[in-house]
């Protein structure tokens, strides 16, 4: 499954709900599951962290599709060549 296919299904699932709750509170959901992800890591639970990544990704799908973006497209159009700023992969950018 692509990315865009991906945020198609989550759209699928839980545009109506999503959309209707608004992004604020979307994203503070958002931002939650990125709290269990950390969770997840410090605990190094490799279950949980499998279980977060996925949660974290549904929930940014469904950020993009009620803001109107496509992920996949917005990924590749920023990231589909390498490192934005260098243009290279891997980067040569001085780490920040």
């Amino acid at each position: 499954m692509h990315v865009a296919e991906f945020q198609r299904l989550i759209e699928r699932t839980y545009y109506a709900r999503d959309k209707a709750r608004g992004t604020a509170v979307t994203f503070q959901w958002f931002v939650e599951e990125i709290g269990e992800l950390a969770r997840a890591f410090r605990d190094g639970d490799e279950k949980a962290l499998r279980n977060e990544f996925a949660d974290t990704f549904a929930w940014l799908a469904t950020l993009a599709s009620i803001s109107g973006v496509d992920l996949e497209s917005a990924a590749v159009e920023k990231y589909g060549q390498g490192c934005p700023k260098c243009g290279r992969a891997p980067c040569c950018c001085a780490e920040r």
